[in-house]
């Protein structure tokens, strides 16, 4: 098991692996049933990407109101007196109108050869208000010390990105430090072996769905293959 280190200025910042909030922004505990509403984290490849890394809360008791009025950048907030600390203050400062960024201060310490990437927060992709906070994806390798401030988009003329108290706002991920591969187009052999295998799944698609299958409220029909496939796969790597 590898692990992360933390240090942090901000203990509110609480990090933790990311979870999925039922009820909340994941949306609502409904049965694959049917008749049931379509929930996101039906979906097996949007819940473990939901729950692949580290998120961030909102560590401060007053909400940010971010908003853009006539191409510039507002910053609504109140954030008190600055700390004796000498950190800046506020921790939101404008950055191009475009983008603004947040004073972080949050070390990660990794393993030789892994690096950390900001993403939006999986709550981004499931939002209906267009309100949710979006980080701008960063590639920060482990010789960096510390995550001194992170990088955010500015909302478009007209809307509002809201920072509230003990809200997860970042995504954090731990991937390998170098994007090691090369981009190939497999060889007819290779092609050949993904068709089999693609049509093999198609054939036995009845037999893996048998008992799982259900029509959503609307009229959308779901059934538990991938989950299936999924769980197999994952016990043959325990059992290797």
């Amino acid at each position: 098991m590898k692990k992360v280190k933390y240090r942090l200025i901000n203990p509110r910042l609480a990090p933790r692996r990311t979870k999925l909030e039922l009820p909340g922004w994941a949306g609502e505990r409904q049965p694959r049933a049917n008749g049931s509403r379509e929930q996101v984290w039906h979906c097996v490849p949007f819940s473990e990407g939901a729950q692949y890394g580290i998120e961030l809360f909102y560590p401060y008791d007053n909400e940010l109101r971010v908003s853009t009025r006539n191409g510039k950048l507002i910053l609504d907030g109140d954030f008190g007196s600055p700390p004796e600390t000498g950190v800046q203050w506020p921790p939101f400062r404008n950055f191009g109108d475009t983008y603004y960024t947040y004073q972080l201060l949050l070390d990660l310490k990794l393993e030789q050869g892994f690096a950390i990437r900001t993403e939006p927060h999986p709550r981004f992709y499931t939002d209906r208000t267009d309100t949710v906070p979006v980080a701008v994806p960063a590639l920060v390798r482990n010789w960096w010390p510390m995550l001194f401030f992170m990088v955010f988009k500015s909302p478009a003329e007209g809307s509002t990105h809201v920072f509230r108290p003990n809200e997860p706002f970042v995504q954090i991920i731990v991937i390998p430090e170098e994007s090691v591969f090369d981009l190939e187009k497999m060889n007819d052999e290779e092609a050949a072996e993904r068709e089999l295998q693609s049509r093999r799944i198609f054939a036995n698609r009845p037999k893996l769905a048998e008992g799982t299958e259900w029509t959503s409220s609307t009229d959308t029909v779901f059934d538990g293959t991938y989950r299936h496939l999924h769980r197999a796969a994952k016990d043959k790597i325990r059992n290797q």
